[in-house]
């Protein structure tokens, strides 16, 4: 049985879902690189006996959404954290992720005499504030995902009744 309406449905909330996701990315100014805009995206498929919704945060699109919980500090709505052993300065050192992040914001600390350190330097006291302090949940999937769901069962209810009517509607044709 073809149900075009549900699966049509479907495709509506996955396709809300993402574009308000990615608003809130960009609303949030969590879109220096683009690569976890770039990285969302949802599937909607129907199968004999069900459907299958599934949608896609890229690498690290779940902990920027739900927090991470830093080694002294933070708040978090996940099981999430950063462990005392964790390298978080050693991946700097390799990456410089967050030097390049730093000097994409025009961000640079001043040392003790008033000087202003290296984007490097920052880089690194920033990854040793991540680490201790966490991520703040930002939630920038998860609203828009509730907000979605609510109404959901509704349209999915009206998109069923359609499609039986459709089919119905055929069969009794032939």
């Amino acid at each position: 049985m073809q149900l075009k309406n549900v699966q049509e449905a479907l495709n509506k909330f996955g396709k809300y879902v993402i574009q308000q996701s990615r608003s809130n990315l960009t609303k949030g100014k969590k879109n220096y690189t683009k690569a976890l805009y770039d990285s969302l995206g949802y599937e909607a498929k129907e199968m004999p006996n069900s459907f299958l919704l599934k949608f896609d945060l890229g690498k690290y699109g779940i902990y920027q959404d739900r927090g991470v919980k830093g080694v002294k500090s933070g708040t978090s709505l996940s099981n999430f954290s950063y462990k005392p052993s964790s390298d978080l300065i050693g991946l700097e050192a390799a990456t410089g992720t967050f030097a390049k992040w730093t000097k994409f914001r025009g961000i640079q600390f001043r040392d003790k005499k008033g000087r202003f350190m290296s984007f490097k330097q920052t880089g690194f006291l920033m990854a040793i504030g991540k680490k201790n302090k966490g991520i703040k949940p930002s939630l920038f999937f998860t609203k828009p995902f509730e907000k979605a769901f609510k109404n959901l069962p509704d349209d999915l209810i009206e998109a069923f009744a359609l499609d039986v009517d459709n089919l119905l509607e055929y069969t009794t044709k032939k």
